[in-house]
């Protein structure tokens, strides 16, 4: 089913239009020529008469239907062919005005087929001219006949099917390139090597060259890359950037151009300018450049992105123009815009690793290791009541061990939730609020520290991983006023409002080695605060602010709920 949008769509009806009018206007044409053979007038005008008619049907049936013509437009072809012929021959044979109709045949011919179509046609159109005009001189003596006018007329059908088909071509050659360039891969393969030689593959298909060759240089490696597929093998080679730089001299470094004798002491250069194409004379490309990849016939574009800076080169084609740098530039855009999705895609998963290993250390200092830090302290406690009094040290053995199954209940939730879930798996959560009062009390116990807690409402919609972050805020900062401030007693209010979490811990200790106010951009400018608490704060974007007295510190913790939905 062809669409009514289609060019091919578009094509027909344009022609049936055209038949119209031609077969309309005809009729009163010949009535208004005077001498128009009386002997021709009858067949002539049935033969109109059933012309338009069918002109008519045919138009109707084109502008009604969808359903693309296939074989009959070739029919119809053939069938305009013989009728122009009649006409032709019932007004004046060769000599006849209506000579003109062949254009309109080799435009429809054009329009259907391209230059294929103009070709077929031309010939067609000859032979019959040909043949009408032997007819009238060597077998009807037409008095009228005149050779000069008949040889003119026949190079002007010539010189008319060339240009027409030229035209037919390069709208094939247009729609060709169009299509190849709506084709470009759309996704960027995991391989460096995979991308590049199909980045080559295509480049080297639109533009219609025999091989083509990429060098380039990324921001944190300084050797340039050099890559080419010659028969379908992707060879890949690393050089020092002394080997080849420049890639082009200097006047042409941020040019596209085309060249086709690159190898000669001076060639002769067509670059695009911001003024537009210019030439330049000179040789355009680095010396060992060009005998390493024997480069003659060169078209070649500027490759510059946020990720990398570099040229293509396409070698080997013939009778560029300058319509191969237009086509060019969008290639190199293509090529640009794929290399510098893949290495940005590179620095995401990268950085995403890094956070991740981050958010990992963050989690086991906050968690394992500041307990195992308490529990050698209270085992240092317990070696010295060992030794003086047994039964008082069971107490303290027995709270130890169930800071260690507490962990190794917490460790075993962290592998757990690195490991990918299962599709349509679902993992029940103590709440927020119940953690961190469990977290209360084993600090308590642990550290010997009384926490008062209080709690305001809390947005029930927070996400697991949202939780994760605030148990593990609260868990560093309590475990900092017990271990650093050496604080006896902790105030922890924890509430949300105005779409933001709001965490204050107060504690009656030393304070920190600064005294003040200081907001969470003063506490990052001067590097001031604890690191780790800092760090977990900011990867959710929250702000800290810290009041150091001597009589102990407050910590005013902002988190948005932004981050904190499913």
């Amino acid at each position: 089913m062809d669409s009514p949008y289609s060019p091919q769509s578009r094509a027909e009806r344009l022609i049936a239009i055209g038949r119209v009018v031609l077969a309309a206007f005809t009729p009163l044409a010949i009535s208004l020529d005077p001498s128009q053979p009386a002997r021709c007038t009858n067949p002539t005008y049935a033969l109109l008469t059933g012309y338009l008619a069918y002109a008519l049907l045919v138009a109707l049936l084109v502008w009604r239907s969808d359903t693309p013509l296939g074989h009959w437009g070739a029919s119809m072809h053939v069938l305009d062919v013989v009728v122009f012929s009649l006409i032709m021959y019932f007004t004046e044979n060769p000599t006849s005005p209506f000579f003109l109709y062949f254009v309109f045949l080799l435009l429809v011919a054009t329009l259907r087929w391209q230059w294929r179509g103009t070709l077929w046609t031309a010939v067609a159109a000859l032979a019959i001219y040909i043949g009408m005009g032997v007819y009238g001189a060597e077998v009807l003596r037409d008095p009228s006949f005149e050779l000069t006018r008949f040889i003119i007329r026949s190079l002007y059908l010539g010189a008319v099917a060339i240009l027409v088909g030229y035209l037919g071509a390069g709208e094939q050659r247009v729609h060709s390139e169009t299509s190849m360039l709506a084709a470009w891969p759309r996704t960027v393969p995991r391989e460096a090597q995979e991308l590049v030689g199909e980045a080559l593959d295509n480049a080297a298909r639109i533009l219609g060259a025999p091989r083509a060759l990429m060098a380039w240089q990324v921001a944190e490696d300084p050797r340039i890359h050099l890559a080419m597929r010659p028969r379908g093998e992707l060879h890949w080679s690393r050089e020092t950037p002394a080997a080849f730089q420049p890639l082009v001299v200097d006047p042409l470094a941020d040019a596209d151009f085309l060249c086709q004798d690159a190898g000669a002491p001076v060639a002769t250069v067509l670059y695009a300018s911001p003024a537009g194409l210019r030439h330049w004379r000179g040789s355009p490309l680095h010396p060992m450049l060009q005998a390493w990849f024997g480069m003659n016939a060169v078209l070649s574009l500027r490759l510059r992105g946020e990720t990398l800076d570099g040229r293509l080169f396409c070698l080997d084609k013939s009778g560029m123009t300058s319509d191969d740098l237009v086509l060019g530039k969008i290639v190199a855009r293509l090529v640009t815009a794929s290399m510098d999705q893949f290495y940005l895609l590179q620095g995401f998963q990268q950085k995403a690793v890094t956070e991740e290993r981050n958010r990992l250390a963050r989690d086991l200092h906050d968690g394992v290791l500041q307990s195992l830090t308490g529990a050698a302290l209270q085992l240092e406690s317990v070696r010295r009541m060992l030794e003086e009094d047994p039964e008082t040290a069971r107490k303290p053995l027995l709270e130890i061990q169930s800071l260690i199954t507490t962990q190794q209940r917490d460790l075993r939730l962290l592998i757990q939730g690195l490991k990918p879930e299962k599709p349509g798996a679902s993992v029940a959560q103590t709440s927020l609020a119940a953690r961190l009062d469990e977290l209360v009390k084993r600090v308590e116990r642990q550290w010997g520290l009384r926490v008062e807690f209080k709690e305001e409402y809390l947005e029930p919609r927070i996400s697991k991983e949202f939780a994760d972050e605030i148990y593990h805020i609260v868990h560093e900062a309590l475990i900092n006023a017990a271990r650093h401030a050496n604080a006896s007693v902790v105030r922890l209010e924890i509430g949300s409002q105005d779409n933001q979490v709001q965490i204050t811990v107060d504690d009656n200790g030393v304070g920190f080695p600064f005294r003040g106010y200081y907001d969470h951009t003063a506490l990052t400018d001067r590097k001031l605060g604890p690191v780790m608490l800092k760090e977990r704060i900011a990867s959710v974007g929250g702000s800290l602010s810290i009041k150091s007295t001597d009589s102990g510190s407050r910590l005013e913790i902002t988190l948005p709920l932004a981050n904190a939905g499913e």
